[in-house]
């Protein structure tokens, strides 16, 4: 059967899937920003994003189908434009950049995430504007696309909204699995969409539901700020690895 045969690549993505499921089913989608840096450990970034949109758009419909009652659908109205935009700015950006550039720019945006999240500071107390929410979508658009990671940008310009913390689970939800169907798109136009990637991912889907199931339960119960600074930790980890991998690839050019 045509899957990935590196046992390695299953060690790092099974617990990726969990844990962009958890994010998903309510922990917040940021938390699924560990996912493509951690298997572009093992194989390609392109490849790894390839493998995991069909997952993602499982897991969409399970946590749509929970959510979808307490998402704004005003906010969503005004970020759609943006974040489409975003999607097609990044299409254009894979399919003229290297794996090794892929490999650097997933890092180094690993690396500014955790950055933003452990010295960004409070949020404005202000409402953001229409620029604010095109910027923020577009970016959480771009990143969505390139590496699966739209959470952080998002949640810059939705959290001075100060939502209810359900309502903003659920509006997050809803937006990406809308930018998770536009996606499939140019990752079509890629070519990503071959049989290995595909049976690959019919193999690792099972694991889709457990994730946001796991996150529906996890709601109320856990401390988010405890997983996030677990996870960050490791996105930090695998962000420089990511980084050193491509410096010492171009070194050696």
């Amino acid at each position: 059967m045509p899957i990935v045969s590196d046992p390695w690549f299953y060690i790092m993505a099974i617990p990726a899937v969990l844990i962009y499921g958890i994010g998903k089913g309510g922990l917040g989608g940021a938390l699924g920003i560990i996912a493509v840096p951690l298997m572009a450990l093992i194989i390609s970034p392109t490849q790894a994003a390839a493998i995991l949109l069909p997952i993602l758009i499982v897991m969409d419909a399970f946590a749509v189908r929970h959510h979808y009652k307490n998402a704004d659908y005003r906010i969503l109205k005004q970020m759609l434009p943006g974040s489409i935009l975003g999607v097609v700015l990044a299409g254009l950006f894979l399919s003229v950049t290297p794996e090794t550039g892929l490999k650097l720019t997933i890092g180094l945006l690993s690396l500014a995430f955790c950055f933003q999240h452990w010295f960004g500071g409070r949020q404005s107390s202000s409402t953001p504007g229409k620029f604010s929410a095109w910027f923020w979508s577009a970016l959480g658009g771009f990143s969505s696309t390139a590496i699966h990671a739209g959470g952080g940008p998002a949640s810059i310009y939705l959290l001075p909204l100060r939502l209810e913390k359900v309502t903003l689970i659920a509006t997050m939800a809803v937006l990406f699995a809308i930018i998770n169907v536009v996606k499939v798109v140019p990752y079509v136009a890629l070519g990503e969409f071959d049989e290995t990637n595909l049976l690959t991912a019919l193999l690792l889907i099972p694991f889709a539901p457990v994730g946001v199931k796991l996150g529906v339960m996890l709601l109320h119960k856990v401390s988010q700020e405890r997983i996030y600074q677990l996870c960050y930790a490791f996105l930090f980890l695998s962000g420089a690895k990511l980084c050193f991998d491509a410096i010492q690839s171009f070194a050696l050019v």
